[in-house]
């Protein structure tokens, strides 16, 4: 079936962009077939004016909060700065429609530096000069009083619009949050006991279909309770897809590789033929290096890690970590000449500096780009302030930026059920499933919701 695209990518509010959505049996895959063009606000002939805090005539100021400069993880989300600069200098090309709502897009970068404080700070200098944050990947954030008392220009209690990369569920469940990767809460269950949490377990179904009998153990984090919480769920989304587990267990990011050796010990007094990581891709590393080691070598043991192990550091482990299945909710960077988003993530954030995080950054910038459009399409390009932008951000209910994403609803916090799934075969990522270049299984089935009582136990 032939259907228009509902939005080639956020600030495109009119498309030259067809795409051609392909049943096959259960599975909708989506697949870009032109390039898009941004039409955006500049083809109004409405002079900008100065219209709100971060607003001028001429430019659009966002900040991007992000924990980089500090000694324990240094440079954590350095990937999620240069992806809102990339996406900024993208739109702000010709080849992105020249600006957005008429104005260049200026980023703002404010370091939370993995602290509490100054990431409370960020959010104060944030809310005095700029329209919205954007790209936020603050993981010290215990509240978001100052990001929902923040006051507009007309000195109206009005908030500050937030489009993080990476959340916790303080900040992803705040009201004036709008999450690229949702919340695994629920968030208006969070205060509730049980909780709803909601995964897509799409990868799961897909290995569980493929190798029979899996069952294995599974690691998640013990750094902080938002996540354990995290871990728990996507725990879920394997054992709620048939997968059997032999033990959980909980270790920090830092943990020395030493640290894993129970784990593999469990693997071989369960005969497990499966074990999955869920943390930073250096726990993946050790896991696997310990398993070696300890002479776990069977071709035929599943290995599953986050989309944290879609990341350089394989090519140093290569024979390590030959075999790692990874799941995705973005295209894998290899097939950059498949889709024309992915293609200008590449090349304005360079591909020196492509990762995860990088990508996460990126979509947010175009989500934001994409309210911001919706806004000025309602109200003009001097109706622009954050009130609009909160207006546009409920628009924002199939979000796939130009199909580089999973199709996700942002407006109302929900988990997509678009998903792929890469592995790292030979020192390249080898896309496994589905066989389709630039594309997504969206089986309905893939995204799922439960309740459980993670906030309390």
């Amino acid at each position: 079936m032939f259907s228009h695209a509902s939005r080639s990518h956020p600030g495109t509010r009119r498309h030259s962009t067809f795409v051609v959505a392909v049943a096959v049996g259960a599975v909708v895959t989506t697949v870009a077939m032109f390039g898009p063009v941004r039409a955006g606000a500049a083809t109004t002939s409405e002079k900008p004016s100065a219209t709100e805090v971060g607003v001028t005539a001429t430019e659009i100021h966002i900040a991007v909060i992000a924990d980089v400069d500090n000694p324990i993880i240094p440079g954590l989300f350095q990937g999620a700065v240069d992806g809102v600069r990339g996406a900024a200098a993208y739109l702000n090309s010709k080849a992105g429609g020249g600006g957005v709502a008429g104005r260049k897009l200026v980023v703002d970068f404010i370091d939370s530096k993995l602290n509490g404080n100054a990431t409370r700070n960020a959010t104060i200098v944030a809310c005095g000069q700029d329209l919205a944050m954007v790209g936020t990947s603050a993981t010290g954030l215990s509240s978001v009083d100052d990001m929902v008392n923040c006051k507009d220009q007309a000195g109206a209690v009005t908030g500050l619009p937030d489009v993080p990369a990476i959340s916790g569920a303080v900040e992803g469940c705040a009201p004036v949050a709008y999450p690229l990767n949702p919340n695994v809460t629920v968030c208006s269950t969070i205060t509730q006991t049980p909780q709803t949490y909601q995964t897509n377990q799409g990868a799961f179904i897909y290995l569980a279909k493929h190798h029979k009998n899996l069952h294995g153990v599974f690691v998640g984090t013990n750094d902080t309770k938002a996540g354990s919480v995290t871990g728990q769920v996507l725990i879920h989304a394997a054992t709620g897809a048939g997968i059997k587990s032999d033990a959980t267990m909980a270790l920090s990011a830092l943990a020395p590789q030493s640290a894993y050796t129970p784990v593999i010990q469990q693997m071989k007094q369960s005969g497990s033929n499966l074990e999955y990581s869920i943390g930073a891709v250096s726990g993946m590393i050790s896991v696997r290096s310990e398993a070696q080691l300890q002479g776990l070598t069977d071709p035929n043991i599943v290995w599953v890690c986050t989309a944290a192990c879609y990341d350089k550091a394989l090519h140093e482990q290569a024979d390590v970590m030959n075999g790692t299945y990874i799941p995705l909710q973005y295209l894998p960077f290899e097939e950059a000449k498949h889709n024309t988003t992915l293609a200008n993530f590449v090349k304005y954030v360079g591909a020196s500096k492509v990762n995860g995080f990088a990508a996460y950054g990126w979509g947010a910038t175009l989500a934001f780009a994409d309210a911001v459009e919706a806004a000025v399409a309602k109200r003009g390009v001097n109706g622009l302030t954050r009130a609009a932008v909160f207006e546009g951000l409920e628009t924002l209910t199939a979000f796939d930026a130009g199909g580089m994403f999973g199709r996700v609803d942002i407006a109302h916090r929900k988990v997509g059920p678009c998903t792929l799934l890469t592995q790292f075969e030979n020192d390249k990522f080898v896309r496994v499933w589905p066989a389709k270049r630039a594309s997504f299984d969206c089986t309905p089935a893939n995204a799922v919701s439960f309740t459980a009582d993670y906030q309390n136990g």
